[in-house]
This record gives C-alpha cells, sequence and structure tokens, in this order.
C-alpha cells in the first residue's frame, strides 16, 4: 500500500525536482481538504511508481505555502521536473486529478 509523501521545506525539492508530482496543500481545519485527503491517499496508491502524490500542511509549513502563492485551500499544484504545469484550487473529483496526472506522465 502505497502512502503520499509529507513534504517539508527539508524535502521538497528532492520530491518534486524529477519526473511528476501531485502537490496537495491543505489544513486540518479546512474541510474540503479532509473531503479531498481520501481522494489523494487513492492516487497514491494509483500512481505507485508513475508519479509522486504529496501533501503540505500549510499550517506547519508556511513558507512552502508562500513561496508558491497558496492563497486558498486546498490547492492542488501538478509539478513536472520541478516546474508548476498545471494548478486546481479546491476539492475536485477524483478523475479530474487522474486525468491531468496522466496527461503529464
Amino acid at each position: 500500500m502505497s502512502k503520499y509523501i509529507e513534504l517539508t521545506n527539508e524535502n521538497f525539492d528532492e520530491n518534486v525536482n524529477e519526473g511528476v508530482a501531485l502537490v496537495d496543500f491543505w489544513a486540518p481545519w479546512c474541510g474540503p481538504c479532509r473531503m479531498l485527503a481520501p481522494v489523494i491517499e487513492q492516487l497514491a496508491e494509483d500512481f505507485d511508481g508513475k508519479a509522486k502524490i504529496c501533501k503540505v500542511n500549510s499550517d506547519e509549513q508556511t513558507d512552502l505555502a508562500t513561496k508558491y502563492g497558496v492563497r486558498s485551500l486546498p490547492t492542488m499544484l501538478f509539478m513536472k521536473d520541478g516546474k508548476i504545469v498545471d494548478q486546481l484550487i479546491g476539492a475536485s473529483p477524483k478523475q479530474a486529478i487522474a486525468d491531468k496526472i496522466n496527461s503529464l506522465l
């Protein structure tokens, strides 16, 4: 069972600089973030070995949220080789997120 990667300032670059990564910015108090959590876990299993599925707790990693201009939660950044290529703001259906990841693979 694959698990998403919890990103921090210390491990962010090493996890997103190569290949495809989904970075979900969330917070424990955010209702839509909690709704999205099981979807992120399913995507981590579905894309195991193909793309990195990552989460950033915006409350604990304020520097990362500021660096990437995150103003609303949840915000999902789609990254390829360290560059942001797309983003979604708000809770989205699993298929819409999976389609975006597949388009980058």
